[in-house]
């Protein structure tokens, strides 16, 4: 049974989908986009807006009760793949200060535009 996760601490679905899915041993997230869930603001750096994101997916994993260790994939989707050294500096320090021991699987995929205009959008998959 597919479970909608919400959480007050990610933002909010600009769009007719949900923060994510809870399947019972899977948990899937949206695309989060860095949008502060208090301040509805982007942070104009593509570092910050890496952290950002991923703070937005670790809100989410987080609500269905799990923590980062238990993401096995993510996409990352970046509007200039000149942005990819500055954007993996941050995804491994994220990894890192969350003391996983291995990093997931991922993807990284230069997009033509992202939704608000932002640099970068990152969607996990988590398992039970």
């Amino acid at each position: 049974m597919t479970k909608v996760i919400h959480t007050e601490s990610a933002p909010a679905a600009i769009g007719p989908y949900v923060q994510g899915v809870d399947l019972g041993n899977l948990i899937m997230t949206s695309g989060q986009i860095p949008v502060n869930p208090v301040t509805g603001e982007v942070p104009v750096e593509i570092a910050a807006q890496a952290r950002q994101s991923l703070e937005n997916v670790k809100a989410i994993i987080e609500s269905a009760g799990l923590t980062v260790a238990n993401i096995v994939k993510m996409t990352v989707f970046v509007k200039d793949l000149g942005d990819f050294a500055t954007v993996n500096e941050v995804y491994g320090q994220f990894f890192d200060e969350h003391n996983v021991a291995n990093y997931p699987a991922r993807s990284c995929v230069e997009v033509a535009r992202l939704p608000k205009d932002v640099g970068i959008e990152i969607e996990a998959i988590a398992v039970r």
